[in-house]
């Protein structure tokens, strides 16, 4: 699933303004402007559409944790954003942003279509190099945010296109 996409989704779940979302990327330290938020809304054929890097969704990522939880520790600076980030990398960045813990993560991927064990969410947040990793696919995260809208956004969902 592409950054425009997934940032397309949370903003609508999350119902964030272009001005906060301009706010949330200052919070990491990135600066953009209100059009470039614009450029990165708009759909891939259409013009005037600019790809969200995996540097810049990772700072609106950081600038939503920053947000919903207030910044770091004093002494304990930001993680370095990688340079790929992966849809689990994604996935576990919301789910610090939004405070979300287990039994909320299963509901919520319930409710958006895919449910899921224990196991199997664990399995998600698990470094790489362990032998129970396992990639998160576009499909949960789609469906993670599907969910997410449900629950965040009731009565807007039904008229929310997929």
């Amino acid at each position: 699933m592409n950054n425009n996409d997934t940032l397309r989704r949370l903003r609508y779940a999350l119902d964030i303004s272009n001005e906060q979302l301009v706010a949330m990327f200052a919070l990491a330290g990135q600066t953009v402007t209100i059009e470039q938020t614009l450029a990165f809304m708009k759909s891939e054929g259409e013009e005037g559409a600019k790809y969200c890097t995996d540097d810049y969704f990772g700072c609106f990522l950081d600038g939503l944790i920053i947000d919903r939880r207030g910044p770091p520790p004093a002494g304990k600076p930001m993680p370095a954003p990688s340079h790929e980030l992966s849809n689990n990398a994604k996935l576990k960045k919301i789910r610090i942003a939004l405070n979300l813990h287990e039994d909320v993560m299963l509901a919520t991927l319930t409710a958006g279509g895919h449910p899921m064990s224990r196991g199997e969410l664990t399995a998600l947040f698990r470094k790489p190099q362990h032998k129970h990793y396992r990639e998160c696919g576009d499909q949960v995260l789609r469906k993670f945010l599907k969910g997410l809208t449900k629950r965040l956004r009731p009565k807007d969902e039904a008229n929310h296109p997929e």
